[in-house]
């Protein structure tokens, strides 16, 4: 015995709704990926700024740079570690042109590694520095992944996005010392 019209109809109105409701789910749960993966990025980012801020007080507390030398590195650091979040990228940049003026000073490589222990600071903070530049090219992927994905329409029509802040990117001079660059 076939199936009445009104029963093929419900069935067919209930897959429908189904398969829409399966496809907001899963942009629903793709942009959370989005968020976590941001989030992650962010820590990254954190961990590795202030790993190189922690290098740099290092290199000015090791008694191997003329006074001067590593009190304006020993400032920029600080400020670097201790700035909020608004002052962050101003205080981040500011420590990056300062490892540049006190790095890439003539002989100042030479002069360092002649010390005896002066290689194992410069490969650290050449790493650290390294570290920096991707950890925030990753993030700063990541933020533009989330906020394409905030875009589209269905995600602004069906809030999807729930009460997350629109992530937003990390702009810093991260250029490591010409010196570093290997």
């Amino acid at each position: 015995m076939p199936f009445p019209d009104w029963i093929i109809d419900v069935l067919f109105w209930i897959a429908v709704v189904f398969l829409i409701a399966v496809y907001v789910s899963w942009r629903a749960t793709r942009l959370d990926r989005l968020h976590v993966r941001v989030e992650t990025a962010r820590a990254a980012l954190d961990a590795a700024l202030v790993r190189r801020a922690a290098v740099a007080l290092e290199m000015a507390a090791s008694r191997q740079l003329d006074p001067a030398t590593s009190l304006v590195l020993a400032t920029a650091a600080h400020e670097a570690r201790t700035a909020d979040a608004d002052g962050r990228e101003f205080a981040e940049s500011d420590l990056s042109r300062a490892l540049r003026a006190v790095v890439d000073q003539p002989d100042f490589t030479e002069t360092l590694k002649a010390r005896g222990d002066g290689q194992p600071v410069l490969d650290e903070m050449a790493s650290a520095s390294a570290k920096v530049v991707y950890a925030r090219r990753f993030y700063n992927d990541a933020v533009s992944g989330a906020r394409i994905a905030r875009r589209k329409r269905l995600i602004r029509v069906l809030p999807l996005a729930g009460r997350a802040p629109l992530p937003g990117f990390f702009e810093i001079d991260d250029d490591p010392p010409e010196a570093l660059r290997g």
